[in-house]
């Protein structure tokens, strides 16, 4: 608990500081790991590198245990931990939107700014086209308010909507992550063939 005691101390009017401390530590990790190249990005789409899905699927099981964890040890309660609401259509058509943009791009919105820090252009001008989108998205609210605020689900989890033991759940979402390393290992390993 030594930890958490400590972070509890810490003045909120540092907030800000540690943020950008985080924030500069996030993108140097993204940057050394090689996520600011948009071919090792869009290789997941093309089945030759998947090193972001075994980093992104890893982190969401490592989280989950952590959660559930200290749940369990009675240093957070995830019963209160905040749940972002669920708009199902526009989850859905955003989230397809962002997909279209990272084939196309090679980046998302975070591997794309650290991109654009250390000077690439396409980076640059994909972050242009995040804030054109944004731009207009805000101008046209308006228009596109019944469906941004359509299908209103709550603030529900996969564990809530399917009435799930959570314990179960993490058990099998780290099953799942271990069955698509193996799979995407056999994949990487036939592509590697027929490409190279």
């Amino acid at each position: 608990m030594g930890l958490l005691t400590l972070i509890n101390t810490i003045p909120y009017e540092w907030d800000n500081v540690l943020a950008i401390i985080i924030g500069l530590a996030f993108g140097f990790v993204l940057e050394s790991s090689g996520f600011s190249s948009s071919r090792k990005l869009a290789g997941v789409f093309y089945g030759y590198d998947f090193a972001v899905l075994k980093v992104f699927f890893t982190a969401a099981v490592v989280a989950a245990i952590g959660l559930y964890y200290m749940d369990y040890l009675g240093f957070i309660s995830v019963g209160q931990l905040y749940v972002h609401p669920t708009y199902l259509w526009g989850g859905i058509i955003g989230g397809a939107i962002m997909g279209v943009g990272f084939v196309a791009a090679g980046f998302c919105p975070g591997t794309a700014v650290t991109s654009a820090a250390i000077g690439k252009i396409d980076a640059m001008v994909y972050i242009g086209g995040i804030m054109i989108g944004v731009f207009i998205f805000a101008e046209l609210y308006s228009l596109f308010q019944p469906l941004y605020e359509g299908s209103f689900l709550g603030n529900i989890t996969v564990v809530d909507y399917f009435d799930l033991n959570p314990y179960w759940f993490i058990f099998i979402l780290t099953i799942a992550a271990i069955l698509a390393f193996i799979l995407t290992d056999l994949i990487r390993k036939r592509v590697k063939k027929v490409f190279y």
